[in-house]
């Protein structure tokens, strides 16, 4: 029998686990995709970014500059950051506050985390739960096995091989579901704490650079 027969003549429990781990294995790929795209710019134009930043002579002209780097979390920090340097030079006339500065920059910063964090949430389940909802199918089947072996009193291996290799069809589709998702989610994972160590530093340059400004 092939492991599509296998899969047809599966029962209701077993068929709706498959569906559930095909559910899950579906839309821990879309994330994966997903965010392996949107890492790539987000790397791209924090590079492109950083230099465009380190070349300009003062704040003023890294804000009109960085309209056309908008994939780059660092442009979110530095507009928290231009955004509460110009409330204070308005109404006071210079930065006289720079940890509510600081403060700001942090906010920024956490907004990009949690942009790039989402949906990561659904790979951690995949890769936690697809094993057990999987085990679940294949202990239900074996259970139905060996039922319709005591009730066909054939007790052989060829008697409830099929049924056994139904049921190991949903450990498989678990494993195939949480392996993918596991990798990915420490992967993607690793990025986003190198994202946020990038963001720290850029923190500093900001302030170092408004340090030049008003020198």
């Amino acid at each position: 029998m092939s492991l599509w027969d296998l899969v047809l003549q599966s029962g209701p429990l077993p068929r709706a686990v498959m569906a559930i781990l095909l559910i899950f294995s579906l839309l821990s790929w879309a994330v994966i995709f997903s965010k392996w795209a949107v890492f790539r710019r987000v790397r791209s134009a924090n590079r492109v970014f950083l230099r465009a930043f380190r070349k300009a002579a003062n704040l003023d002209a890294v804000a009109m500059a960085s309209e056309q780097f908008r994939h780059s979390p660092l442009v979110t920090v530095f507009d928290f950051g231009y955004t509460e340097v110009a409330r204070q030079m308005k109404s006071r006339g210079s930065v006289t506050n720079p940890v509510a500065l600081e403060r700001t920059l942090q906010l920024g910063m956490s907004e990009e985390l949690t942009r790039l964090e989402r949906n990561m949430s659904l790979l951690a389940t995949t890769a936690t739960v697809s094993p057990f909802i999987g085990l679940f199918g294949t202990v239900w089947g074996i259970i139905d096995a060996f039922q319709q072996l005591s009730t066909a009193g054939a007790a052989s291996l060829r008697a409830v091989a099929p049924g056994i290799s139904e049921a190991l069809i949903t450990t498989a589709l678990g494993l195939a579901a949480a392996i993918p998702a596991a990798v990915f989610y420490n992967m993607f994972g690793t990025a986003i704490k190198e994202f946020g160590a990038r963001m720290e530093d850029f923190m500093l340059e900001f302030m170092n650079m408004l340090d030049r400004s008003f020198e």
